[in-house]
């Protein structure tokens, strides 16, 4: 297999990725952030990954969402623990 350092998906299964947006939104949250009916009428785990397993835009999107919100979560957590603030020189003080 491939390496792929630079790709926060790899090693990431779909199932994964909607069950840690799931969690961390609801499903309702999840239907009003990318509006697909498989998020808004009678959802379930099982529908929506068959769903995005057969439709590339609607798997963009929600790989889209999950890398806004739950990589970039941890990379900043990762970030506090080290001591790195991220928010330190920021604006035009000075």
């Amino acid at each position: 297999m491939k390496q792929q350092p630079n790709n926060p998906l790899h090693g990431v299964t779909l199932a994964d990725l909607l069950e840690r947006l799931v969690e961390r939104y609801g499903w309702e949250e999840l239907g009003n952030r990318i509006q697909i009916r498989c998020f808004t009428h009678d959802p379930s785990l099982k529908s929506s990954l068959k769903f995005l397993r057969k439709t590339p835009w609607a798997r963009a999107k929600v790989e889209r969402l999950y890398l806004r919100s739950v990589c970039y979560e941890n990379r900043n957590v990762a970030r506090k623990s080290r001591g790195e603030g991220g928010d330190e020189g920021q604006g035009d003080e000075g």
